[in-house]
């Protein structure tokens, strides 16, 4: 699946404009790798890293969606690494 397709599909960009806007600013990674195009491709495993509202998200990829759902259906189809590293240093 395209990377601008599936940030938009999970919602974590509110358009598909802003996802390709997103992707083709050369600060996105996928499994390390500097991406600067829209149409790379992203695979279940897949660990995407990127700058968002200040802080750099790290999420991976748990399934690929076929529509842009819901917000729950959307946040199934990811893991937010993030979140682990926060609880992990405050010892919860």
């Amino acid at each position: 699946m395209r990377l601008d397709r599936f940030l938009w599909f999970v919602r974590l960009a509110k358009t598909r404009a802003f996802a390709q806007a997103i992707a083709e600013t050369g600060h996105f990674r996928i499994d390390g790798r500097v991406i600067g195009r829209a149409h790379a491709t992203v695979r279940v495993g897949n660990v995407l890293t990127y700058a968002a509202h200040g802080r750099v998200r790290v999420i991976r990829v748990a399934a690929l969606p076929a529509r842009r759902g819901p917000a729950v259906e959307a946040a199934a189809c990811y893991d937010d690494l993030d979140a682990n590293v926060s609880q992990e240093s405050t010892g919860d």
